[in-house]
């Protein structure tokens, strides 16, 4: 028996513990937790991150920051894409294959068959992780919403950050902005400055209205920090100067304002010199946002010449930001534009693909292999049809890159091809193309 089925056995069997009736709480965890010893309470200094887009590369800029200025940082993101590993990363490093499934096996047993949810009982073997070796700070990545989410059940965190808050999850967090910022406020603590992304008017009034109940400080963009594009770069204005820097490794216009959110960040840490700050924007990792694929088996069946895009955003913001971030690349020069999709169906498919209107030639919608949630690609196809795009069903993303092939023969650029719409498809991808 591998290693790799030792640990993927025990996180089966943790799912056999969710519970019947999902109701958002904290006592289910308070109380595993209790009988680990309570491991949130020996933490290195936590950044606590929050909000609907932006999380995950805003924690990717300020990890790298802070290990450029010498911090052991520990990291606790989600969802993974390709291994469960991804989401724990202690002082730089994976988990070991070894140490997580010993970490979960303890949890298991401490829980001793209790009703408990996946992410639950997973953040406290990541606590456990986290409590056990040596590390200067702590990323964490709040799993949904904010004020209930698992690992909010940290009191006094160094700092919370507090992303761009859009419609998502409007099952759990709300149906409307305000709603849903106020879940995302749930992690300001008392008198713990927070750093606040771009905000629609009504969630960052919330926002700043829970912060002046807790006493902390906001650091909110276009009051106390700004971002500014320029020919080579990008600046960052601050409240202890000004730092013009190159642009961020990560593709987008969005990502000035994540990078400028975690330089922010960086500054209140008191780790903001150039250096650190160039380190943070040129050295940042997080997978399947706008990746570009460049080897495997589906760049091989991929058109000759064909750009091969990867991008997990799910919610009408993130296609509006990717929309974008096409229509910016279509400036600089023009190629075909198609775009491979699957979702699952708690999200917003017409939302999605509105942005894309006039930038794609077709949508070549696909099911998500092996996701019980997935929108079926022939109901995905009216979905992009209600939002006026040209749009398919196929059976699976390599024979939609066939096609691909099969419709540019004639053209004299080959194509750009964006495959997206879920973290889950990506991470299948990213499996799958090595």
């Amino acid at each position: 028996m591998s290693d790799a089925v030792t640990s993927d056995a025990v996180l089966a069997r943790l799912l056999d513990l969710h519970p019947k009736l999902i109701d958002l709480s904290l006592d289910r965890l308070t109380r595993l937790l209790d009988r680990l010893g309570n491991p949130e309470r020996a933490l290195p200094p936590v950044i606590h991150i929050a909000g609907t887009n932006g999380k995950g590369s805003t924690g990717a800029f300020l990890r790298a920051g802070l290990e450029a200025a010498g911090q052991r940082v520990h990291a606790y993101t989600s969802p993974h894409l390709a291994r469960f590993h991804e989401r724990i990363r202690l002082a730089g490093e994976l988990i070991d294959e070894g140490a997580l499934a010993a970490l979960l096996a303890e949890c298991e047993a401490a829980n001793d068959g209790n009703a408990i949810t996946f992410f639950e009982i997973t953040t406290a073997a990541a606590f456990l992780a986290f409590s056990r070796t040596p590390a200067d700070y702590c990323i964490l990545e709040v799993g949904l919403g904010g004020r209930l989410d698992a690992t909010n059940v940290v009191e006094t965190p160094a700092l919370t950050v507090i992303t761009p808050v859009s419609l998502d999850h409007q099952g759990y967090l709300g149906d409307t902005i305000a709603e849903i910022a106020g879940e995302k406020a749930g992690i300001i603590k008392p008198s713990v400055p927070v750093v606040v992304g771009r905000q629609d008017e009504a969630g960052l009034k919330v926002i700043a209205e829970r912060a002046a109940r807790q006493r902390a400080t906001v650091h909110a963009l276009g009051a106390d920090w700004s971002v500014r594009r320029e020919a080579n770069g990008f600046s960052v204005q601050y409240p202890d100067g000004l730092l013009d820097l190159p642009r961020p490794v990560l593709p987008g216009e969005h990502q000035l304002e994540n990078a400028g959110a975690a330089i922010m960040a960086l500054s209140l840490l008191g780790h903001a010199e150039e250096r650190v700050a160039s380190a943070a924007v040129t050295r940042a990792e997080w997978p399947a946002r706008m990746q570009r694929l460049r080897h495997g088996p589906l760049v091989d069946i991929a058109p000759e010449g064909a750009e091969l895009w990867l991008d997990g955003g799910h919610n009408p913001a993130a296609g509006e930001a990717v929309a974008s971030l096409i229509a910016d690349m279509e400036e600089h020069g023009s190629k075909p534009f198609y775009m491979v999709c699957g979702m699952i169906d708690t999200k917003d498919p017409t939302g999605y693909l509105e942005p894309f209107h006039g930038l794609v030639r077709r949508v070549y919608c696909v099911d998500i292999p092996g996701e019980k949630a997935t929108i079926p690609a022939e109901d995905l196809m009216d979905a992009a049809l209600d939002a006026d795009l040209d749009a398919v069903a196929v059976e699976d993303v390599a024979t939609a890159l066939r096609l691909v092939g099969g419709e540019e023969s004639t053209d004299l650029e080959p194509p750009r091809i964006l495959i997206c719409g879920s973290l889950y498809l990506a991470g299948g991808i990213l499996r799958e193309n090595g």
